[in-house]
This record gives C-alpha cells, sequence and structure tokens, in this order.
C-alpha cells in the first residue's frame, strides 16, 4: 500500500465514524457483535495486558474487558475512530482502557509486552500482511494468545455465489446510501480481493513462528476466527 493509499483509506475510516457501528450492524445482519464475543473468549484475557489493535470504535476492546483483562490498550490509525472509542469507553464506565494512535506495522511497545493481542477486520487493510502479524507476534509474551477475526474467502458452492452476489454488488451501494460514503463502501470488497483465504493465513501464522493454531469458520465460512499461541522459548 503507498503512502497515498494508507492516507486516503484513514480519511475514508474517518469519514464513516458517525454511521459506522450502524454499518457494521447491517451488513453483517446482527451477528458481527456474536463474532467479537467469540474472539474475546478465544482470547483468553482474564487478569492480563491486552492489546487491539485496528480497535475502530473500540467493540472488540471492551469485549475483552468484559472477559476480565486487567487492563487493555486499544490502538488505530484513525483518530477520528479513537475518539468515538474513548467515548463509548467513559459511556460503558470503562476506565481500564486507554487508547493510542499507531500502526499496526510500527508498534510503539517492546517485545514480550502483551498477554495476548487481537485484531477485527484489520488485517486486510494492511500494507504488509506478514510484517504486521510478525509486529503481533513480537510483542506477545512467550505463551501469549494472538486472535485474528476478518473476513475470508466464501466458500464454493450455491451459499458462496449468493454471498459474493451480496458483497460485491448489493452491499456496497446499500452502505454507501446510508453512510453517505459510496467510496468506502467500495472498498470493503476490494479489499477481499488478494487476501489469504482461512488456511493459508493459518499456514501464515505457523511460518511466523506462532503455534497451536486453530481456525473457527463463521457466518457460513464467510468469516474466520484464527487463534495461535507464542510457543515459550524452550518449546
Amino acid at each position: 500500500m503507498s503512502v497515498k493509499r494508507a492516507r486516503n483509506v484513514r480519511q475514508m475510516f474517518g469519514r464513516i465514524v458517525p454511521r459506522y457501528d450502524l454499518l457494521n450492524r447491517l451488513m453483517s445482519l446482527g451477528m458481527d457483535s456474536r463474532w467479537r464475543r467469540a474472539a474475546a473468549a478465544a482470547a483468553q484475557p482474564a487478569g492480563g495486558l491486552a492489546l487491539d489493535l485496528g480497535t475502530g470504535t473500540g467493540d472488540l476492546a471492551l469485549e475483552l474487558r468484559r472477559r476480565g483483562a486487567a487492563r487493555i490498550v486499544g490502538v488505530d490509525f484513525s483518530g477520528e475512530m479513537l475518539a468515538a472509542a474513548r467515548a463509548k469507553a467513559t459511556s460503558a464506565g470503562s476506565a481500564s482502557v486507554s487508547w493510542a494512535l499507531g500502526d499496526a506495522l510500527r508498534l510503539p511497545f517492546p517485545k514480550d509486552t502483551f498477554d495476548c493481542v487481537t485484531n477485527g477486520f484489520l488485517l486486510r487493510n494492511l500494507a504488509d500482511l506478514r510484517a504486521g502479524l510478525a509486529e503481533m507476534a513480537r510483542v506477545l509474551k512467550p505463551g501469549g494468545r494472538l486472535v485474528c477475526l476478518d473476513m475470508t474467502q466464501p466458500p464454493p458452492g450455491l451459499f458462496g455465489s449468493l454471498y459474493r452476489l451480496y458483497f460485491n454488488r448489493l452491499m456496497p451501494p446499500l452502505a454507501g446510501a446510508i453512510s453517505g460514503d459510496s467510496t468506502a463502501y467500495r472498498y470493503l470488497p476490494n479489499s477481499l480481493q488478494g487476501f489469504p483465504d482461512a488456511s493459508e493465513l493459518a499456514a501464515m501464522l505457523t511460518d511466523i513462528g506462532l503455534r497451536r493454531v486453530r481456525v473457527r469458520r463463521l457466518a457460513g465460512g464467510t468469516v474466520a476466527l484464527h487463534a495461535a499461541r507464542k510457543p515459550m522459548p524452550d518449546a
């Protein structure tokens, strides 16, 4: 991703903040909250220090808090998204969550810092997917868990064909009309082009040194939840 494209994506996310949560619910038929709850459960954050990357308006970070994380840091590259996340956390009374503007490819944290690292619908936006995953693994403590929730290539067959029709043709103009930003929701289906499927992403997690990689396919196989652990030094 060029510097110009990265800037455009950042600005795009900033523009859609007012309708972002509403559109997530509508586009997922209300299932996105359930997916984030599953991701938070897979991270097993109770009592630990958690990092949520691409935190957006903070939904996954707040799920980590509900799951008992002692402290959560939510990082995003959009200041407008972070402002919405802060407001949401304040309304929920979640003082144990802090927010930071940052780049997932250059995290401002020492290695072996976090007990778990999560991300929801971030990976397709990374300029260098492998480098981003390696950076997440770097800041994990040995034994810590990385959990990734994102779209994946739909399965073959009738359901997959119908989903592609919805995702590529029907959803973008509808979401654009609701959000008032047609450009933003043309980006979404384009971001899946060339993105590795669930099995390929699992192999990539293994390649960067993570172990016990597990994949759970959701929403008829159109969303994937990956969980992996950073090995202990003597493993």
